[in-house]
C-alpha cells in the first residue's frame, strides 16, 4: 500500500537487510511529468471557475502548501491525459523489473500525487505536501533521509530545487534538456550522476505555439486595398502591413490562450497532443505569460491607426476568446463565428486605408468562409469517424453529422460563386474594372477549386486545415495565381 507525507509513520532507516537495492525516488513535475502539475491543476481550476483567480492571493497568503491543496481541491485532471517523459517511465520500469522500490517523492499535493500513481501503477510509497507542509528542496531530502536515511535512496530529479535530495542520495539522475549544469552540481556534491537527456517533441515549441503558418489568414486585411485599387498607395500600404502585423500577433496570442483552454482536447487528438503546451514542451507558465504579451503588443502596434481598426481588432480578439472558451462548443455556432472572424479581418482592412466595404464581398465573404469552416469540421469528423470515436471531443458534433455537414459546406461554397456572379453584372462593377467581362472567366476557377475541395474532402484525402492544404497543394496554389492575374486583366 502506498503511504502520503501526510499519513506515513516516521521510519528510522532500517540497519537489516543492507544487500536489498535502494528505493528509487523519482520528482513528478519536470521529471516524470514533462509539466507542472500544479500549473495543470491550476489551468484546469480556472478553466472550470474563472472567477476563482480573485481567491489566489488570500490562498497564497497562507502558504505554498494550502494554496496547492486549494488548487488540487477544485482542479479535475485526468492523469491519462498528463505527458509523461518516456525516458523516466522507461526507467522506473526496468528498475521495477528488478525488484526495486519506487517511491515518487514530490512537492505536488499528495491529491494529484496519489492520482498520478494510482494511474501508473509504478509506485511503492507516495512523499507528497500535505496541505500544511510543502514537501520541496531541503523538506523533501529530510523526508528521504529519515525514511531511507543518508545515501540510502537513489533519486529523479530535474532541477536545483532538487539538489538538496541529490545531495544526501546514493546515485543522481538527472533529468534536462541536455545541459551538463544539473549534473556538474551534482558531481560537485561527490554524487555519482546519471544523465537522462529529454529532447522536445517538437522543435522550437515556442515558434510552433505562436503558429506563424496561420498567420496567411491575416492577408485578408490586404482584399480592400486590391479591390478598391489602392494598392500603389504607400500610405495605404503601410497601414495594411501594420493591421497585418497586428492581427498576425493578437491571432498568435487567442491561439495560446486557446491551447491553454484546450489542454485536455487537445491531449486525446491524435494531432493536436503534439502541440507545444499540451505536450509540455512549452510550460504553462510561459504560455500564460505569452497570451497578454501578444495581445498587448497587438493593439500598440494598433494605435497608430484609425479607432475603427482597433475596434475591429477588439471584436476579434473578443470573438476568439468567446470562441475559445465556450462557441466552439455550440454546433454550427461555432462554424459561423469562424466565418465571422474571417469577415472581421476583412472589414479591419478596409477601417486600416480607410475605405468602404462592399457589400457584395462582404456576401461573397460570409458564404465562402462558412463553406470553409464546414469543411475543416467536416474533415475533423471523417477522421473521428475512421477512429469509431462517436462524438468529436469538445465538440457539440457526433460523427453521424458530417453528412449534413458535407452538404451545407457544398451548398455555400456554390452561393459564394453565385454571388460573385450577380456581382459582375451589377453596376458597381463598371466603376472599378475597365473590362469586368474578364472577370468571368475567375467563376469557374472558383467553381473548380470549390469542387475540387470538397471532393478531397469526401475521399478523406483532405488536411483537417483548409489552409493547411491550400498552401501546401501546387494546384491550389496555381489556381490562386490564375484568379489573381484575372483581377489584374480585368482591371
Amino acid at each position: 500500500m502506498r503511504e502520503t507525507f501526510a499519513s506515513a509513520p516516521s521510519a528510522a532507516p532500517a540497519q537489516a537487510g543492507l544487500a536489498a537495492p535502494a528505493p528509487l525516488c523519482v520528482d513528478l513535475d519536470g521529471t516524470l511529468l514533462r509539466t507542472d502539475s500544479l500549473h495543470e491543476a491550476l489551468v484546469s481550476a480556472l478553466r472550470r471557475a474563472p472567477w476563482l483567480l480573485l481567491a489566489l492571493p488570500f490562498w497564497l497568503l497562507r502558504g505554498r502548501a494550502p494554496f496547492k491543496r486549494e488548487i488540487a481541491r477544485r482542479a479535475a485532471i485526468d492523469p491519462a491525459l498528463l505527458p509523461y517523459d518516456a525516458g523516466v517511465l522507461e526507467l522506473i520500469r526496468a528498475e521495477r523489473a528488478k525488484g526495486r522500490r519506487i517511491v515518487l517523492a514530490t512537492a505536488a499535493d499528495a491529491q494529484l500525487a496519489e492520482a498520478i500513481a494510482s494511474h501508473l501503477g509504478l509506485f511503492d510509497e507516495v512523499l507528497a505536501s500535505d496541505g500544511v507542509s510543502n514537501l520541496k528542496g531541503e523538506r523533501k531530502a529530510a523526508a528521504l533521509r529519515q525514511r531511507f536515511g543518508e545515501r540510502g535512496y537513489d533519486y529523479v530529479g530535474d532541477s536545483r530545487a532538487d539538489d538538496a535530495a541529490w545531495c544526501s542520495a546514493g546515485v543522481a539522475y538527472v533529468c534536462s534538456r541536455g545541459g551538463p549544469g544539473p549534473a556538474r552540481r551534482a558531481e560537485a556534491r561527490g554524487v555519482r550522476a546519471v544523465p537522462i537527456v529529454r529532447r522536445p517533441l517538437l522543435r522550437f515549441p515556442l515558434m510552433r505555439a505562436l503558429r506563424p503558418h496561420q498567420w496567411v489568414k491575416n492577408l485578408l486585411v490586404f482584399v480592400p486595398l486590391v479591390t478598391a485599387h489602392r494598392i500603389h498607395d504607400d500610405m495605404a500600404m503601410r497601414a495594411s502591413l501594420l493591421a497585418f502585423a497586428a492581427f498576425s500577433l493578437a491571432a498568435s496570442g487567442a491561439y495560446v490562450l486557446n491551447d491553454l483552454a484546450d489542454l485536455d482536447h487537445d491531449r486525446r487528438h491524435p494531432q493536436k497532443r503534439a502541440r507545444a503546451l499540451a505536450a509540455g514542451d512549452l510550460p504553462l507558465w510561459a504560455g500564460a505569460l505569452l497570451a497578454p504579451l501578444l495581445l498587448a503588443l497587438a493593439f500598440a502596434l494598433a494605435s497608430p491607426l484609425q479607432g475603427r481598426f482597433v475596434a475591429e481588432l477588439a471584436c476579434y480578439v473578443v470573438a476568439t476568446m468567446a470562441y475559445s472558451m465556450w462557441l466552439k462548443r455550440l454546433v454550427l455556432v461555432d462554424v459561423f463565428t469562424l466565418a465571422g472572424l474571417y469577415a472581421i479581418r476583412i472589414l479591419a482592412g478596409a477601417a486600416a486605408i480607410p475605405v468602404p466595404v462592399s457589400h457584395w464581398l462582404l456576401v461573397f465573404s460570409l458564404f465562402m468562409f462558412l463553406s470553409l469552416a464546414l469543411v475543416k469540421r467536416y474533415a475533423e469528423l471523417s477522421g473521428l469517424a475512421r477512429r469509431d470515436a462517436a462524438k468529436a471531443p469538445g465538440r457539440g458534433y457526433a460523427t453521424g453529422d458530417r453528412t449534413v455537414v458535407g452538404l451545407m459546406g457544398v451548398v455555400c461554397g456554390q452561393l459564394s460563386v453565385l454571388v460573385f456572379a450577380l456581382y459582375i453584372t451589377s453596376p458597381e462593377i463598371r466603376v472599378l474594372y475597365a473590362r469586368p467581362e474578364l472577370l468571368w472567366v475567375a467563376c469557374p476557377i472558383l467553381l473548380y477549386w470549390v469542387a475540387r475541395v470538397w471532393l478531397l474532402a469526401y475521399r478523406d484525402e483532405l488536411h483537417e486545415d483548409p489552409l493547411v492544404f491550400a498552401l501546401r497543394d501546387p494546384a491550389s496554389l496555381a489556381l490562386g495565381v490564375a484568379t489573381l492575374a484575372v483581377l489584374a486583366a480585368a482591371t
